[in-house]
C-alpha cells in the first residue's frame, strides 16, 4: 500500500470554534472530540485534528487546500462571501476575486487563527 496522509494537527486558539468554522464553510458534519483534539473528518480517510495552544503561543500560519465539486464550491463560496475577505491568490494581492486556474475556480480565505485556506474545483496542473 502506498503511504497516505491520515491526519494532521491544526494549531488554534479555540479548537471548538476553529473546527466549527471549517465544518460550516465546507458543509461537513460536526467535529467530534478525541483526546485533546476536535476532529474534522474530511470524508477521504483524512482528518484535521484541531489542538489548542497556550494563550501566549504564536500560531504559525499554515495553508490547507480543499478540492471540491462545482456545487460544493458554490455553497462554500456563498458562505465565505457572506462574512469575510477573500482573494484570488496566495499572496493576497487580488482581494474580492476568485481565480480560474486550470479551467476551474479557486479562492483563498483565512480561518479564525490566520491559517490560509483554499477551495479549488480542479487540481493544480490538471490543465483546462
Amino acid at each position: 500500500m502506498a503511504p497516505r496522509l491520515n491526519h494532521t494537527i491544526v494549531w488554534c486558539r479555540d479548537k471548538r470554534a476553529s473546527a466549527a468554522y471549517l465544518t460550516e464553510i465546507l458543509g461537513l458534519p460536526d467535529a467530534h472530540p478525541w483526546g485533546p483534539f476536535m476532529v474534522v473528518e474530511m470524508g477521504n480517510d483524512l482528518s484535521l485534528d484541531y489542538h489548542e495552544v497556550g494563550p501566549s503561543t504564536e500560531i504559525a500560519s499554515q495553508h490547507y487546500a480543499f478540492l471540491v465539486s462545482e456545487e460544493e464550491f458554490d455553497a462554500s463560496f456563498a458562505r465565505i462571501r457572506a462574512g469575510q475577505n477573500f482573494w484570488a491568490d496566495p499572496g493576497l494581492r487580488a482581494p474580492g476575486e476568485i481565480n480560474h486556474n486550470d479551467g476551474g475556480r479557486g479562492v483563498y480565505f483565512k480561518d479564525p487563527d490566520g491559517h490560509l485556506l483554499e477551495i479549488i474545483t480542479r487540481p493544480y496542473g490538471s490543465g483546462g
